[in-house]
């Protein structure tokens, strides 16, 4: 049953993947750059390799075989408190694992949510689909007071339906890509709330300051809608530290670009999962993972995008092996949280391999 579930939600990405024609051509969005003809684009990337068919991934996730994908072990979850978030230190910089790419940062006191998933699968439906390997280290009814929330792109393993309801009103600012402000609507958010953002536009939040950046991916979560909202990583500026985040995004000369921009991150959170020689160019494999983060001059690559959901064919710990191997190789500093671990941006810890061993 599980296959099948597997199987049905692979059809639906890939007809969404599939539908990139379009009858009407209308979009409030057309005087962004990112916006030509009848959606938005990635920027020109000569090195990008095209996707295999819609039929032929259709036909890998149906009829193709999967080992090791799905965790047999529990995968090891660190419970988190208010009391514990609340005794965070006011004057730091905290980054907090809640699973795959969703995190709960706290900056300068404040907390914000980056593509908050709580919900149990990451699918159009609720009864079947990619489910979670773990429980989240706590609630949604133990969150904090949420100051802002980042969302990178309208995915459901990024956009979350029973989250963004719960959330709707207890989250002071929303910032998104470019039309993602109608999907929050629909879910129950305030529309005075929510900012669009184009890349390279900033806003200001007290001490903090965000950039929406390029990022190479695509976006779609019907049938018909395939780019019609923009995708984005993200640069968090706060205090003195600089924190990136790059959503999904396969390899482009954009890093480098945000590197020279921004002169280097003290926290680089790097997607490192989900790839596949189907789709090369939306989502990295660990080796340009590193070489990301290399162009975006980082101390600290920060692996996210994995040990939560089934979303691809490799096994669910090769992502960490091979980052980890990457990064011993090159000296990288490697943060590889457990699930509900607190890493304070500028203060030393020992990496470990949590995954060594399960099965």
């Amino acid at each position: 049953m599980r296959g099948f579930c597997h199987a049905a939600v692979a059809v639906v990405c890939v007809l969404l993947a599939a539908c990139s024609s379009k009858g009407v051509c209308e979009s409030p969005y057309a005087q962004s750059p990112q916006f030509k003809g009848c959606g938005f684009q990635n920027p020109v990337n000569p090195d990008a390799l095209p996707s295999a068919s819609g039929r032929k991934i259709w036909s890998r996730f149906l009829f193709g075989t999967k080992v090791g994908t799905v965790p047999v072990d529990a995968i090891p979850v660190q419970a988190l408190t208010t009391a514990q978030l609340d005794a965070l230190d006011l004057s730091a910089n905290h980054v907090v694992r809640l699973g795959h790419s969703s995190h709960l940062l706290k900056l300068l006191g404040k907390f914000w949510l980056i593509d908050p998933v709580f919900g149990e699968r990451v699918s159009p439906f609720s009864f079947m689909g990619p489910k979670r390997f773990h429980a989240p280290p706590l609630t949604l009814e133990q969150l904090p007071p949420i100051e802002g929330l980042i969302l990178s792109h309208d995915h459901y393993d990024h956009l979350d339906v029973p989250t963004i309801h719960y959330l709707a009103q207890r989250v002071q600012r929303y910032f998104v890509p470019l039309g993602v402000k109608a999907h929050l609507v629909e879910m129950g958010v305030p529309a005075e709330r929510i900012e669009e953002l184009d890349w390279w536009q900033s806003r200001n939040v007290g001490a903090v300051h965000i950039t929406s950046t390029p990022s190479q991916h695509f976006s779609g979560r019907t049938l018909n809608d395939r780019n019609d909202t923009l995708w984005s990583s993200w640069v968090i500026q706060s205090g003195d530290q600089r924190i990136f985040y790059s959503g999904d995004s396969g390899y482009f000369g954009g890093f480098k670009q945000i590197g020279e921009r921004f002169g280097g991150f003290d926290l680089a959170l790097m997607e490192n999962g989900a790839y596949n020689d189907y789709w090369p160019s939306v989502h990295m494999t660990p080796e340009e993972s590193v070489q990301a983060f290399t162009d975006l001059r980082g101390k600290v690559l920060y692996a996210v995008h994995n040990s939560t959901f089934d979303l691809a064919f490799h096994t669910w710990h090769d992502p960490l092996d091979r980052i980890a191997d990457l990064s011993a190789a090159q000296q990288i500093t490697l943060a590889t949280p457990v699930i509900g671990e607190v890493l304070t941006i500028g203060q030393p810890r020992t990496n470990v391999r949590w995954w060594a061993g399960l099965r």
